[in-house]
């Protein structure tokens, strides 16, 4: 049945909680596990799910995605898939740029009704996770349900940040409130497996993952035709209206939602562990991206400890612990970098550009640095002796040259640190 369906991808707003990672790009194109985008995330699991029509609705900073999407997912022929780049855009029916993710969907409705389908899974383009839409769908069909929401058992602490629901025997949501304050919080526990309960999650909320019958869609929007959002009015106003089915679809394996610098920098560290949950390595469920071409990274006798090394790097370093680092890094040697992004480049110096410049002004990272609690974007230069080590009793800051946000450090695309820096707390 999944043929039947059409996948929605939420580009997002402006993603001010991820800025400076947002700042030239929109959410969906920011960086993650060395050599993707989390773009790359909901779109892998679509075809992995063999969702092959795909929508992804943009509208801020948005030309870096449109140029990842365009470069990274083209069909033969003989398919009939496609991903294609929604961008929000004035109508003489609609002057307005998107206004919340149900508008976003509403206003993309002529275009996706150009195609025949019955079903729409709609998706969020900052979430790490991989699930089988095909699975999914087959419960929303089974249990003749209008709406089907994937859910997840949270934490006290996390549940004020997502919708929590309350579901019958059967999976049924009975009741559905938007980030509950924490004053009524206790009044939203459900009953849980105990695997969950022993973990303190005593709470079952929305991921943010819907499949609409089409025609349910269509008349919830003719029903609210102001309605801007779906956890805050589409969804509540389905679950109270006794004429739709709204069913839970529960979700056991890893999620996470990336919304902010701290969640980002531990969503990505984690990759670097011995068996996430999150498995990049999968014969049966690939993450797609732009196939670059790379050569090989190259090493001269740096000790790797947990660390993820994408393609096309020439590294120097000393140690490199718990960390990422990006397409075409380049790391000197005395180095050390531990709990750090380092996100790479776009391009490589020509040999030439490389004897011109002065070493401070090569892109990467020079050497006898020390890089701690860190994101390095792209196209950085960082000079020789410098010391970027960042640490919880930071405060908040920002300059031209970098940001610190939860005590991370993160050193902003493009710029240029020079020798003997030191940023953040001391050696």
């Amino acid at each position: 049945m999944i043929d039947k369906a059409i996948g929605v991808i939420l580009g997002g707003g402006v993603g001010s909680r991820l800025y400076p990672l947002t700042q030239f790009r929109s959410k969906p194109a920011v960086p993650i596990g060395g050599k993707y985008r989390l773009i790359d995330i909901p779109i892998s699991n679509c075809l992995n799910s063999s969702l092959r029509r795909i929508f992804v609705l943009t509208q801020f900073n948005s030309a870096s995605l449109n140029r990842h999407i365009r470069r990274a997912y083209h069909f033969d022929i003989f398919r009939k898939g496609f991903v294609d780049i929604l961008a929000a855009e004035q109508t003489h029916e609609n002057a307005n740029w998107f206004l919340g993710t149900a508008d976003a969907v509403r206003q993309s409705l002529p275009h996706l009704d150009n195609h025949e389908y019955e079903y729409t899974i709609i998706l969020s383009g900052d979430q790490l996770y991989q699930m089988d839409f095909s699975a999914m769908l087959d419960k929303h069909i089974k249990n003749n349900a209008h709406i089907t929401i994937a859910t997840i058992p949270v934490i006290a602490k996390d549940a004020t940040g997502f919708g929590i629901l309350k579901v019958d025997a059967k999976d049924c949501i009975q009741d559905f409130i938007e980030k509950p304050g924490k004053e009524i919080l206790p009044q939203w526990k459900s009953p849980l497996e105990e695997k969950f309960t022993k973990e303190g999650k005593e709470y079952l909320a929305s991921m943010g993952i819907y499949i609409f019958n089409r025609r349910s869609l269509q008349e919830l929007f003719e029903k609210m035709p102001v309605a801007n959002d779906f956890g805050k009015e589409i969804i509540p106003t389905a679950v109270h209206d006794k004429k739709y089915t709204v069913v839970s679809y529960p979700f056991g394996g890893y999620w996470t939602d990336i919304g902010s610098i701290s969640s980002y920098f531990a969503a990505n560290l984690y990759l670097t562990q011995y068996l996430p949950e999150f498995n990049l390595y999968d014969n049966n469920n690939p993450v797609y991206s732009n196939a670059r071409m790379l050569s090989p990274s190259k090493f001269f006798g740096t000790r790797l400890i947990h660390a993820l090394i994408s393609d096309g790097c020439i590294i120097h370093a000393d140690i490199i612990e718990h960390s990422i680092i990006g397409i075409r890094s380049r790391i000197g040697s005395g180095t050390v970098i531990s709990r750090s992004i380092i996100s790479g480049n776009d391009y490589y110096q020509s040999l030439r550009d490389i004897t011109a410049e002065q070493q401070h002004k090569l892109l990467g990272i020079g050497k006898g640095c020390l890089i701690r609690n860190c994101i390095v974007d792209k196209n950085v230069k960082i000079g020789n002796n410098v010391s970027i080590i960042g640490d919880s009793s930071l405060a908040d800051a920002e300059t031209d040259l970098y940001c610190i946000r939860d005590g991370i450090i993160i050193v902003k695309k493009d710029v240029s640190i020079p020798d003997f820096t030191k940023l953040g707390i001391a050696k």
